[in-house]
């Protein structure tokens, strides 16, 4: 199994790797398009980049904006997961205190009951 993930990551890095080579070339990326920077009175903010840093980044934003509106999303059943294990602990506790306490009173009922798990 070892040897799969192995080969699959090495995969990975050949076509990145390919990406990365024929995508050298360079890209001004800017922050707003000029007649709207001279209109607000913000400066031209631009960066010179090679373009595959540019699709890494976009790649990457875009996996770090799903894990995160995947996590917001999944909120109400951790919620639900988290009250259920509070209530099981609750119930488990209330059945360990019954036993205790039909233990003490020496209910047969509930000792054979007991003998019979």
């Amino acid at each position: 199994m070892r040897y799969i993930r192995y080969a699959i990551l090495a995969a990975i890095a050949v076509c990145l790797v390919t990406v990365a080579l024929a995508n050298r070339g360079p890209v001004t990326l800017t922050l707003m398009p000029t007649e709207v920077s001279g209109l607000i009175g913000i400066p031209d903010l631009s960066i010179t980049l090679p373009l595959f840093i540019v699709i890494f980044l976009g790649v990457v934003a875009g996996l770090l904006l799903g894990f995160v509106w995947e996590w917001l999303r999944e909120h109400k059943h951790r919620a639900e997961a988290a009250t259920q294990r509070r209530e099981k602990e609750r119930l488990v506790r209330e059945v360990e205190k019954m036993k205790t306490a039909s233990a003490e009173t020496g209910d047969e009922v509930l000792a054979l009951l007991d003998k019979a798990r």
